[in-house]
């Protein structure tokens, strides 16, 4: 009898209900209230502001390149020297000439004061005077052709010794020493390039909603035109995962290109260090918009459910409810929140693959000292 007793006493400690698991843990925070710009991020290149192409402006023999290929050179340094002496000879030649067409208006001045003289007392006929008049002025009209040959010249001796035109870095020499070079017009010799660095632009282009949307944006007041005002901008460059350089708009093109649909618009960019090239690529991001009150949370406590998405908040009994919301841009590591939560929500920041919809779990707080939406 009595170990009939024990046997159905363990019988009724067995059949008990299992303890209920305690609700999972989760970090629960409420959406950062500040205020944020958009920007529009497009793909750029740098190319040089000012881009100078040197040829030979007069032919001869090159006699010395005096920069290093790839240098930093500034404006008026020597670069190259084209052998001068058939242009100094020719430059000889015009002052000599220039010369002897001064002396001849001074011979003509003198002839004509002595025939005006002379016709006062009526010792000259009025045609002697007329002669001399007109001998004075072919005299000056020599002197300026002189002169003008003198110049033109100079300019030749002065084209021998070829200068960069601009600061900027230095291409290669295309033309060593000993090499003829040709200074016409038509054909002139390349010799090398420069292109200036600092600063650089940045074209980009932008579609056409785009440009329609920020033309609304300024009929209505709430963003400046880039075409009135240098509106900022911030470049990423390659490899690179947030911005490092800063610069503005300087221009918008009158038209868009009707083959792609697109604006083509240009950033200038400070490059003190000299570390950009033209021809570099860059993610560029334009102002978007005027500043604006917005909320925002990590970008990881966003799930996405099929098409939409979603983000967990915790109601007053700590239950578990998705929120329907529109993502905005990402403003320093945090995602804008457009449409879907208020100031007040407790979102979960942390534990998002414990909670689940309609369950409860136990809500907390970022620990202190942790990283704050």
């Amino acid at each position: 009898m009595g170990i009939m007793l024990a046997l159905a006493g363990c019988g009724e400690s067995t059949s008990q209900p299992a303890a209920a698991p305690p609700p999972p843990p989760v970090t629960v925070a409420p959406p950062i209230q500040r205020t944020v710009t958009d920007w529009d991020e497009f793909t750029g290149r740098f190319d040089a502001v000012e881009q100078v192409q040197i040829r030979a402006r007069v032919t001869g023999f090159v006699t010395s390149v005096e920069f290093k290929d790839g240098a930093i050179v500034k404006a008026g340094d020597l670069l190259y020297v084209i052998d001068p002496r058939q242009y100094e000879a020719v430059a000889e030649q015009a002052r000599g000439q220039l010369a002897d067409a001064r002396a001849k208006v001074d011979l003509a001045q003198r002839e004509l004061s002595r025939a005006t003289e002379l016709n006062k007392s009526q010792f000259a006929a009025e045609s002697v005077v007329d002669q001399r008049k007109q001998a004075l002025q072919a005299a000056e009209a020599a002197v300026l052709q002189a002169e003008g040959a003198m110049q033109r010249a100079s300019l030749d001796v002065e084209f021998t010794r070829v200068k960069a035109p601009i600061d900027g870095r230095i291409s290669r020499h295309l033309v060593s020493v000993g090499n003829l070079v040709q200074g016409s017009e038509s054909g002139a010799t390349l010799l090398t390039s420069i292109v200036s660095l600092n600063p650089i632009h940045l074209y980009f282009d932008m579609d056409e909603s785009i440009y329609m949307r920020n033309s609304r944006l300024w009929f209505e007041g709430r963003r400046p035109s880039s075409r009135d005002t240098p509106n900022p901008v911030q470049v990423i460059l390659s490899g690179e995962t947030m911005p490092s350089h800063e610069g503005s708009v300087d221009f918008l093109d009158n038209r868009l290109d009707v083959s792609t649909g697109t604006l083509r618009g240009r950033a200038l960019i400070p490059n003190q260090d000299l570390s950009i090239l033209p021809g570099q690529f860059a993610r560029v991001r334009v102002i978007g918009s005027a500043p604006y009150e917005a909320l925002l949370v990590p970008d990881t406590a966003i799930a996405t459910d099929q098409s939409r998405k979603i983000v967990l908040v915790v109601r007053d009994d700590n239950t578990v409810e998705a929120r329907q919301v529109v993502l905005g841009p990402l403003d320093d590591g945090l995602r804008v929140i457009r449409e879907g939560l208020k100031p007040g929500d407790k979102v979960i920041v942390d534990g998002l693959q414990r909670a689940r919809v309609g369950a409860q779990v136990a809500p907390h707080a970022p620990a202190t000292g942790a990283a704050k939406p």
